[in-house]
């Protein structure tokens, strides 16, 4: 199993955390706002700790669980604290009413994020097109990756495993943005009247 820090302590870091402990995994919760951060880590219970905002992350693999405009922000305070981690980029960067794309058309949060990191740095894009509770219920969904390090991908797949659900390569880092919308899509199809309660997958 692998050693999992979640930077932030919202809805996805709470689904992803109490996954990861049920999956066998450690999990070390970080966040600007110790006293979230303690909270949570007391939410998922046994097995869950509470890092020190800035320090190195304990966990072999960083969830980057914080709102998409804060992601490149954290990356870079956090700096050479993440040389030889692999960062997992979960963020989606849609504008103020989630009917478009806050970045460029040729690129993403997660090249953003990589570009911001450390060289040694392995940036991963997973997670962005579940909801959090979707993530949660327990019912295997797919989750869609994309990066560069084919042993990042490998380590991120197994990670997926052990929370039950199935990895899906999408290819190298420059299919986040791809992922990225994917997301947005989701958005639109909820709104549509889809409703919250489903995810994409591939029928195979």
């Amino acid at each position: 199993m692998s050693s999992i820090s979640i930077i932030g302590s919202g809805n996805m870091a709470s689904a992803i955390g109490a996954l990861a402990l049920k999956g066998g995994n450690t999990v070390e919760v970080i966040g600007r706002d110790a006293d979230k951060a303690r909270a949570l880590a007391r939410a998922l219970g046994d097995g869950a700790t509470t890092g020190t905002w800035g320090a190195a992350p304990t966990g072999e693999i960083v969830i980057l669980a914080v709102l998409f405009a804060g992601a490149v922000p954290v990356v870079s305070e956090y700096g050479e604290a993440l040389a030889d981690k692999i960062v997992v980029d979960i963020t989606n960067p849609f504008n103020a009413d989630a009917t478009g794309l806050a970045v460029g058309h040729d690129t993403s949060v997660a090249q953003m994020v990589a570009e911001a990191a450390p060289a040694s740095t392995h940036v991963v894009k997973a997670f962005n097109t579940l909801f959090s509770h979707v993530l949660g219920a327990g019912d295997p969904v797919d989750v869609f990756m994309a990066g560069d390090d084919p042993h990042a991908k490998a380590r991120v797949a197994a990670f997926v495993e052990s929370l039950g659900h199935r990895p899906r390569d999408a290819g190298d880092l420059s299919m986040a943005h791809w992922l990225e919308g994917a997301g947005l899509l989701e958005m639109g199809l909820a709104r549509a009247g889809l409703g919250f309660n489903f995810s994409l997958g591939v029928n195979a």
